[in-house]
């Protein structure tokens, strides 16, 4: 079975920035098991499988190394690119199915925006037990971690200082732990750590995702975990505006940037629009196996 695909960079205006993810079209019906296996083949955090949908523009599959996801930012963003790109879509709204529901996407000259649902705020989280995964001490942590989704949930854990966010280190005992605590598995819970200054002179917040294993160490750049962030300061007073500029991988070489716009007030958050720009690195074909 043949199927094109399209290695994007997503949250970057060139290429080698961002977060990769590769799309690939017509994918949607492909056997869990094959799609996971081609996550693993990438050493990519997360891909993309489009198809046919009966209630939107197009439907989007979105899997991790280790299962399917219901949602993801970067891909997205990724996704939207890679249609653009094979001439599959042009500038205006557009309408994806995925699993957390309809996401809504506006195409504005290079830049693509996202509309994810309206946050659900979930449980908080020990200090001192989010603290531990990083490496950090309660201190360093200013505001009480929750967890929040905007499609996929997080546990947003906002820190005192740059200092604090660039010298965190996994700790996977500490990680088992705090996964025991929240009843879960390892995989796309970890903490979303964010400082409250930007990584240059154009941000407004500086965040890192780090990830355990079968996934990359760290994620460059989290669409998702960017708007249940941006919720989660809105609601709670952190942000003066809604309105901000988020930067994530700078650390890692791979500098990502989006425009975040919470919308609604404090109290009644509708949703977050998330903003980026994407570019394809590569084209081809993958040869997926037949399966029994």
């Amino acid at each position: 079975m043949d199927f094109d695909f399209d290695w994007v960079d997503a949250f970057t205006d060139q290429v080698f920035g961002g977060n990769g993810c590769a799309v690939v079209h017509g994918g949607a019906g492909l056997p869990d098991e094959l799609c996971m296996a081609y996550v693993r083949e990438t050493s990519l955090v997360e891909c993309t499988f489009t198809g046919p949908s009966e209630v939107a523009d197009f439907k989007v599959k979105y899997y991790l190394a280790s299962r399917e996801i219901p949602f993801a930012g970067h891909p997205t963003i990724a996704t939207v690119a890679a249609l653009r790109h094979r001439g599959l879509i042009g500038e205006g709204p557009l309408r994806l199915e995925t699993g957390a529901g309809i996401v809504e996407v506006e195409v504005r000259g290079s830049q693509i925006a996202m509309t994810q649902i309206a946050p659900v705020f979930g449980e908080e989280v020990p200090a001192d037990l989010v603290a531990k995964v990083g490496g950090l001490v309660p201190e360093d942590i200013i505001a009480p971690p929750q967890v929040v989704s905007t499609g996929l949930p997080f546990c947003v854990t906002v820190l005192r200082s740059r200092a604090a966010l660039e010298g965190l280190k996994l700790n996977p005992e500490a990680l088992a732990a705090y996964n025991a605590h929240l009843g879960q598995g390892s995989d796309m819970m970890e903490p979303f750590w964010v400082t409250l200054e930007g990584a240059t002179a154009a941000g407004n917040t500086y965040a890192r995702l780090l990830l355990a294993p079968p996934s990359p160490a760290e994620d460059p750049f989290t669409g998702s975990a960017t708007g249940a962030m941006a919720a989660c300061l809105w609601a709670r007073g952190l942000i003066d505006s809604p309105n901000f500029v988020a930067e994530q991988g700078y650390l890692m070489g791979r500098p990502g940037r989006a425009e975040v716009e919470v919308l609604g007030p404090r109290d009644a958050i509708t949703g977050v629009r998330v903003a980026g720009q994407g570019r394809v690195v590569m084209s081809g074909q993958v040869f997926m196996p037949e399966m029994a």
